[in-house]
């Protein structure tokens, strides 16, 4: 009898079980989802040795110092309009007190292609009339100069601008090969360039490598090798700018730009090693840049009489620490 009673006890329990697996699973309700936040806000500073734009330092190869404030708002993961504005401490003829730049855009991506079209503005407040022409009656010539109370003569006969402001138009676009490697095409317009009455166009290509996340253990650093390679066009400037063979204004030279430098990450920052330089002659910098400290006179050239040569586009090598947040990744 006793064996009877085992024996049902445990065919229950076996069809119990196979009962029990076949019985539908009690739903369970799965969380809901996170809520879309479509701002994020993106800023940074960052200090470095020197301030070179485009193969030309803006700083007289002296330290600078930068900021930035970007707001975004996502519409989708794959498209971004975004606003900004950032500023640059620099050291121009005109002595401005600074570079400030306001600019704003769109953003979209389509797979491995990431687009960045938008306009940019470069404003350069607090700037003083350098002129060195010196009219009859006591007064700066130039036009723009005559009507300065505040007027700069430059000791190697430069002239420049009391407002260099300008904007440009601009796209861009990055294709991501993999997690190592991307290539980008930029393009830049401006009608009037520094407002030298001169139209520009800057076209360039770039390319970076981004070495594996595990290329230094576990420690958290990353690098990278990046580089480009640019062209700027230049028209013809307005009167301010002329020489005796030009008197209506001057054809500035093209040049031909390049950089290339490894960078080093962590956490939200970069030390970047740079080096850059460009084709321009001394002669030719000196009458794009109208710089205040040329030397010399025999640079000469249709465009730059004087002879003066400026340092300030050839080889430089830039030493770069920045910080990068955003308020969606790092202020969580």
């Amino acid at each position: 009898m006793k064996k009877l009673v085992l024996l049902a006890t445990a065919l229950a329990m076996v069809s119990g079980s196979a009962l029990a697996a076949d019985l539908p699973l009690k739903a369970v309700k799965a969380p809901p989802p996170a809520a879309f936040d479509p701002w994020d806000i993106a800023f940074g500073s960052a200090v470095m040795n020197d301030y070179i734009f485009r193969g030309v330092t803006q700083s007289n190869h002296m330290p600078s110092v930068t900021a930035y404030f970007e707001p975004r708002y996502n519409v989708n993961k794959d498209l971004q309009l975004y606003i900004g504005t950032s500023t640059e401490s620099i050291s121009f003829a005109n002595r401005a007190a600074a570079e400030v730049d306001v600019y704003g855009g769109i953003r979209p991506t389509f797979g491995a292609f990431a687009f960045d079209v938008g306009v940019w503005g470069y404003l350069y407040p607090g700037g003083n009339c350098a002129d060195n022409v010196v009219q009859p009656n006591g007064l700066a010539g130039g036009g723009v100069c005559a009507i300065s109370a505040q007027t700069i003569f430059l000791a190697d006969g430069n002239v420049m601008k009391k407002d260099v402001s300008f904007f440009e138009a601009y796209g861009k676009v990055n294709y991501t090969i993999n997690d190592n490697w991307a290539f980008g095409l930029n393009e830049y317009y401006s009608p009037n360039f520094l407002n030298s009455g001169a139209w520009g166009n800057y076209s360039s290509i770039t390319g970076k490598y981004t070495a594996p996340s595990t290329a230094f253990g576990t420690s958290g650093v990353g690098m990278y090798v990046s580089g480009e390679f640019g062209r700027q066009w230049l028209g013809t400037s307005d009167s301010f700018y002329s020489v005796p063979a030009f008197p209506l204004g001057i054809k500035y030279a093209d040049y031909d730009t390049w950089n290339i430098g490894i960078g080093f990450t962590y956490k939200v920052f970069t030390l970047d090693l740079r080096y850059s330089d460009s084709d321009l002659s001394k002669a030719n910098c000196n009458a794009f840049t109208s710089t205040f400290d040329g030397s010399g006179v025999t640079n000469v050239n249709p465009i730059n009489p004087s002879g003066v040569g400026s340092n300030w586009c050839g080889a430089a090598g830039i030493v770069k620490l920045s910080a990068d947040l955003t308020a969606m990744t790092n202020l969580k």
